[in-house]
């Protein structure tokens, strides 16, 4: 059972729907070691966000909206934020990577809350992965 889909993130009751980015595999310069930072590494993101659902309020299937991708967030822009996020230099922690991606994803006022897993694939061996996951909620009302 995947543990980052057991968490619950879309919920009517809050007008949530739940956009995510399953399972990205990157080279990444991340890590605080020599070898760290002479070469890439392969690492897994995976990014949830609650963003705010305009359907939910809906009373009818007309009040829905436009099917227009500008009245929602795009899983691909995402995903292309995450890449230059990634591509942009060396990192020491992990846990720099997970903010800077969860602080690129709450800039569009309509996401609420960004949890963002991001996993070194070769770092131990015989582990399956290490890394870390975060969850950032925006400050706005």
């Amino acid at each position: 059972m995947d543990p980052i889909a057991d968490r619950r993130i879309a919920q009517a009751a809050l007008a949530l729907r739940h956009v995510f980015v399953r399972d990205l595999v990157l080279e990444a310069s991340v890590g605080v070691h020599p070898h760290e930072k002479e070469a890439a590494q392969r690492i897994r993101l995976n990014i949830d966000l609650g963003v705010e659902d305009d359907g939910a309020r809906a009373l009818s299937r007309q009040a829905v909206g436009r099917d227009d991708l500008s009245r929602v967030v795009d899983y691909e822009a995402i995903a292309t934020a995450a890449r230059a996020i990634v591509s942009s230099g060396h990192v020491m922690l992990v846990e720099t990577l997970a903010e800077r991606i969860a602080e690129a994803c709450l800039l569009d006022r309509r996401v609420r809350l960004a949890r963002v897993r991001v996993e070194k694939l070769d770092a131990i061996v015989g582990a399956g992965s290490v890394g870390i996951e975060i969850e950032r909620r925006s400050q706005a009302p």
